[in-house]
């Protein structure tokens, strides 16, 4: 049987789940002040792991996954969190849940989400979604 290249590197692209469990442990990561070192001492591999772990460029196994579970803490569930049900595809909030999603899946959208919920007033939080809706909607 010859050996299809093309078929081979297409099953080394990143699987769309795969991204996200990746981009969450990143995000996960982020939050808690982890560095990639540090995450990657405490699982005993290198950074460069850690980096294909969160690029999605390689699965992380169901034990390892625990493990970084367990070191972030939080429950596995949340490296799913986002994904549509796969009981119910397309189920109710599944557009709600990738444009959140999206938001954090970028720098300044974990900057902001870290920072709003310490602006102590609601009013002035509802006036900066209305200046970032009106910057959105001219450009």
């Amino acid at each position: 049987m010859p050996y299809d290249t093309a078929k081979d590197s297409e099953s080394r692209r990143p699987g769309a789940i795969d991204l996200h469990v990746g981009t969450q442990v990143r995000m996960r990561r982020k939050v808690l002040g982890v560095t990639q070192d540090q995450l990657a001492d405490s699982l005993g591999i290198t950074f460069q792991q850690v980096q294909k772990y969160e690029r999605g460029e390689n699965r992380i196994s169901a034990s390892k996954l625990y493990q970084i579970a367990t070191l972030l803490k939080t429950d596995i569930g949340f490296f799913f969190d986002g994904l549509p049900d796969p009981v119910e595809p397309g189920g109710e909030g599944c557009e709600a849940d990738r444009t959140v999603q999206t938001f954090l899946h970028t720098s300044e959208g974990m900057q902001l989400a870290a920072l709003f919920p310490r602006i102590g007033p609601s009013r002035v939080r509802r006036q900066l979604v209305d200046l970032v809706r009106v910057m959105a909607e001219g450009a």
